[in-house]
């Protein structure tokens, strides 16, 4: 059976400012229609500015992009690479033009996000939908890849990350982060049929891999950068929550691997090399980051492995028993009630 041909492949992230003015005008992108006061925007704006105003994602995301291409070259894959945000320039709006000006008919997109979820999987397939519908008539048929948490070079890369932190410290508790996000959205993750699929029980098992292939007994699932309204249950316990306990309980070191997140982007940089590894020097409690997968030359391996299953029927490689999920076409949900957002309330 003659394979699909495709003319491209689109990146398409999440976005961050790049200059002080940037800020609030990325931030009320991010939260229109949430209702989020200006007081909390203001609050999380400081958090940028600590940074100059920048953030740290766009430039990671291009140099991403760049090992990306290197590696398609090397395995002889003759594929550009374009690169749209959902909430900040190069909005994909803007490249999905471009990429229709170019002659770019069907191409494949890597969204930058292992998981599923409403925010992580369903709104890239929105962002894919609306950036469509944005170029109309010969708008590019675009084929999103399919998650990638329980993938073997991603999981090997926290794998060392984590074994080189231990190394450092020795006796250190291990904690993995991820974005905390409603308990309402996280229940709305996956169909009911399908629970496992959830967004926290994805996180869970991406944490049970990496602690197996590093070769770590004991380890705890805590949750960081919630937003929200305080009368709305978030998944808990924070991480700053979480380090205080481990104090308490008589843990003198801790080791954080944020099994979440692809990239030093700011809610890594701010939440835990600034906030967490405070709270653990009050604490005296020694501290060891893992980095992050992306910026390894492995995750460039994994993305050209995923663009592989698409254009010469590669095998899909995984470690879990998770039904992979997340490929899609045109923005089209992977499975009916997935990734579902969730009703705000006015």
């Amino acid at each position: 059976m003659d394979r699909v041909s495709y003319d491209a492949l689109l990146w398409l992230s999440f976005g961050g400012p790049e200059g002080p003015d940037d800020v609030l005008p990325f931030l009320e992108n991010v939260t229109r229609g949430r209702g989020v006061p200006p007081e909390r925007l203001a609050e999380v704006a400081e958090h940028y500015q600590h940074f100059g105003g920048v953030s740290p994602i766009n430039r990671l995301n291009r140099e991403a992009i760049t090992a990306v291409e290197k590696e398609l070259a090397a395995q002889g894959i003759e594929l550009p690479v374009y690169f749209g945000n959902r909430n900040w320039h190069p909005m994909v709006e803007d490249t999905l033009a471009r990429m229709a000006a170019d002659g770019v008919r069907r191409a494949l997109v890597f969204p930058t996000s292992a998981y599923g979820g409403y925010s992580a999987c369903r709104q890239y397939d929105e962002d894919i939908e609306r950036a469509r519908a944005a170029v109309g008539e010969g708008a590019p048929e675009l084929v999103k890849l399919r998650q990638f948490f329980d993938h073997p070079l991603f999981v090997g890369t926290l794998a060392e990350g984590l074994r080189n932190a231990h190394a450092q410290l020795g006796g250190a508790r291990t904690v993995f982060t991820a974005h905390s996000v409603p308990e309402s959205a996280d229940r709305a993750s996956g169909p009911p049929e399908e629970g496992g699929r959830r967004y926290s029980r994805q996180i869970a098992e991406a944490a049970r891999l990496v602690a197996a292939e590093a070769g770590v007994g004991a380890y705890d699932v805590v949750w960081q950068s919630r937003s929200g309204p305080p009368q709305i249950p978030w998944l808990e316990p924070d991480i700053l929550d979480h380090l205080d306990a481990l104090h308490a309980q008589g843990e003198t070191a801790v080791v954080v691997c944020p099994v979440g997140f692809v990239s030093e982007h700011l809610e890594v940089v701010w939440d835990l090399d600034t906030e967490a590894a405070a709270r653990a020097a009050e604490l005296g409690l020694g501290f060891a980051r893992v980095p992050t997968a992306g910026g390894d030359p492995r995750f460039a391996e994994l993305v050209v492995e995923l663009v592989r299953e698409h254009l010469m029927g590669a095998p899909v490689a995984k470690l879990s028993d998770f039904p992979a999920a997340g490929c899609t076409v045109n923005g089209a949900p992977c499975a009916p009630g997935c990734c579902e957002p969730v009703k705000r309330r006015g």
